[in-house]
């Protein structure tokens, strides 16, 4: 009992510590006054003042265009990439997963600068294709280690036999192996989607004056004054994250049922 108790408590105060500041976030989101100590009544107004902000709404649809064309991109070659290195011999296997560790342990602001000097060297104009070159070079890495454990699960009997039967090898990659590790792809895709929304350092080194992302305009914005726009975009994100991983979670619930009582029915 005493057991069940702390352990509760801890669970509580974890969840406290991590979601109180977001909670303080979204409360002043609603408050009158500019200031952020006291609430002087609610309000929508900020909410409003955003939806009519041109440098937040056209910062957030670069966000959104720079991490969707960079993830397709990043999940095709990451993909690309992890079946070549499925195919490797051990020692090669290891070396080039040893080149795609490193690129995910070093720091971000190395990875921004080492860009932004090549992308100088290249004479490439700062603006959507830096920063989508940029988002497709630290996301490809997570492609793969996505997709490579799927391909080490796949039984490579069924491409076989997919030859056997009369497919040819490009018909059976995409009719066998590519629905087998959709998976890991999916997955690849995601993860590669959420780093580039959420990305500032890279982002920050390579973009142009017109290609902003939101995180860079939201830092131009704190650096003089927190602005209570700021609180609402934030209460707006947060809400639309929440609202998409309830709807993904209820989902693979009905899903599990589902596969639950197909097993029961065959049972019968």
């Amino acid at each position: 009992m005493i057991k069940k108790i702390i352990s509760r408590t801890y669970i509580a105060f974890i969840f406290l510590f991590l979601y109180a500041p977001i909670a303080i976030l979204i409360f002043f989101s609603f408050n009158k006054a500019r200031g952020r100590g006291v609430f002087t009544g609610f309000t929508l107004h900020w909410y409003r003042e955003l939806f009519s902000n041109d440098l937040i709404l056209h910062s957030f649809f670069n966000t959104i265009i720079v991490a969707a064309v960079s993830s397709i991109f990043a999940t095709i070659l990451g993909t690309m990439a992890a079946i070549g290195i499925n195919s490797f011999n051990k020692k090669m296997k290891s070396a080039v997963m040893g080149i795609t560790y490193v690129s995910i342990i070093n720091p971000e602001i190395v990875t921004g600068i080492s860009l932004m000097l090549l992308f100088v060297i290249m004479k490439l104009k700062f603006g959507f294709t830096t920063l989508i070159l940029a988002h497709i070079t630290f996301n490809v890495p997570y492609v793969i280690l996505n997709v490579l454990p799927k391909l080490r699960q796949q039984d490579n009997s069924l491409y076989e036999a997919a030859l056997d039967l009369g497919c040819t090898p490009s018909m059976a990659f995409w009719k066998v192996v590519i629905p087998d590790i959709l998976p890991g792809i999916l997955a690849g895709f995601l993860m590669a989607l959420t780093y580039s929304l959420d990305d500032f350092v890279v982002s920050y080194f390579t973009t142009g004056i017109t290609s902003q992302t939101l995180p860079i305009t939201i830092y131009s914005m704190t650096r003089k004054r927190v602005s209570p726009e700021i609180n609402a975009i934030s209460t707006v994100i947060f809400i639309v994250v929440l609202i998409s991983l309830v709807i993904m979670n209820l989902k693979e619930i009905k899903k599990e049922k589902y596969l639950i009582q197909l097993k029961r029915k065959r049972n019968k």
